[in-house]
């Protein structure tokens, strides 16, 4: 009877503790909604001073900082107001969306970067996905066309950056992988499947170079676009090459259960369920779920944490518990988990950090920029889960 008891008082227990990870979904967009209010205003400030500073990024030793159209975050903010109509209905948030999205738009013809994908795909996918605008379509195409300009059909992959050349020649991170939606959604509108091989190419070729024995992931990969070969792995955000760097783990694991949503490829699902199970199974990260900004870091735990890491990992375990059916209350729980910490341990106290939501990301640790700081990408991934815990 002992016995009984103690199992049922450890039942109830592990309930209260699943119960008091539930999110209140309500309650954090009704935060995150007056914070962003004060964050339109700073960036309605700024832009009387500097016309051609479109986005609000970061805040930096107290400083808010601004970015151009070109910055590789430049969409995550009008994205942003595009979740916060979707939750709430209201045409303020319409019309805001609408406003700031257009700044982005030239971008569309931007050759000079793999991440047209944030740039353009977060704002106009999700603008064109919730008002069906014909002028949103086009733009797509169009990024879709700039992007697909970076293929080296050799390599078989996207170019990231045209950078450092005296680093790497050919170098393709991890984070290349997010962008691939933008091409899966070009074919979607136009029939042309150019752009689905090329997202299909790039996914398998990070698939086989990009990823070590237990599923983490390098940050670079270096190729020789005359034999295809892979000239080295490295990392440029990470600790040291042969660490695990958490938003790069976060990017993978998000980039291949999209992979899989778009192609249905079970190779693309094992993928994504390894991911996750190296980020999960992990005993480095702290009860909380929010990971330190790399695995390997040997100051653990006298480093920063990585929201937005959280964030994107996050919003992509929800949805990979729709395809991992054996997977799925594990990965949903966890989700709740990291979701929960972020909602009520690291966002922003009100009216604080101009404005941004979320609180502790680390942005390039090794560059000694944007260490435990607010970011526009971690406000965007955790707006998305949050949308997506409701589902």
């Amino acid at each position: 009877m002992n016995i009984k008891l103690t199992i049922t008082a450890l039942s109830m227990l592990s309930f209260s503790i699943v119960k008091a990870q539930q999110v209140n979904v309500a309650r954090a967009f009704a935060s995150a909604a007056k914070q962003t209010g004060v964050l339109i205003k700073n960036v309605d400030s700024a832009r009387k001073i500097k016309p051609n500073l479109v986005s609000p990024r970061t805040v930096e030793n107290g400083q808010f900082k601004m970015v151009v159209s070109k910055d590789w975050t430049s969409g995550f903010f009008p994205a942003e107001l595009w979740y916060f109509y979707q939750y709430t209905k209201d045409k303020k948030w319409l019309e805001l969306a609408k406003k700031y999205t257009e700044d982005i738009k030239k971008e569309q013809f931007n050759k000079g970067t793999h991440d047209l994908g944030f740039m353009i795909y977060c704002p106009f996918g999700n603008g064109y996905r919730l008002t069906n605008d014909p002028a949103y379509k086009a733009v797509i195409i169009q990024a879709a066309k700039s992007l697909s300009t970076r293929f080296n059909a050799t390599a078989g992959v996207i170019k990231s950056w045209d950078h450092n050349g005296d680093k790497w020649k050919y170098p393709v991170i991890i984070d290349n992988m997010m962008n691939l939606e933008l091409l899966f959604e070009a074919t979607k509108l136009t029939g042309d499947s150019s752009f689905y091989k090329i997202a299909l190419k790039h996914a398998n070729t990070t698939m086989k170079n990009h990823f070590r024995p237990d599923f983490s992931s390098y940050h670079v990969i270096d190729y020789d676009t005359l034999t295809g070969n892979v000239r080295q792995k490295l990392t440029a955000q990470g600790y040291a090459n042969e660490s695990a760097w958490a938003r790069g783990q976060a990017w993978a694991l998000y980039g291949y259960t999209m992979c899989y949503r778009e192609t249905k490829n079970k190779a693309y699902l094992v993928q994504a369920d390894g991911v996750a199970g190296f980020i999960l199974n992990s005993k480095i990260t702290p009860a909380d779920g929010i990971p330190y900004w790399d695995y390997n870091d040997p100051k653990i735990p006298d480093v920063s944490r990585d929201a937005s890491a959280a964030s994107i990992t996050a919003s992509a375990l929800y949805e990979l518990a729709k395809y991992s059916p054996a997977n799925s209350k594990k990965y949903k729980a966890a989700a709740d988990k990291i979701l929960y910490s972020l909602s009520t341990k690291y966002t922003s106290k009100p009216g604080e950090n101009h404005g941004f939501i979320l609180e502790h990301s680390t942005g390039h640790r090794p560059a000694k920029s944007e260490i435990d700081v607010p970011i526009n990408y971690a406000d965007y991934y955790y707006l998305e889960a949050l949308l997506r815990s409701k589902k």
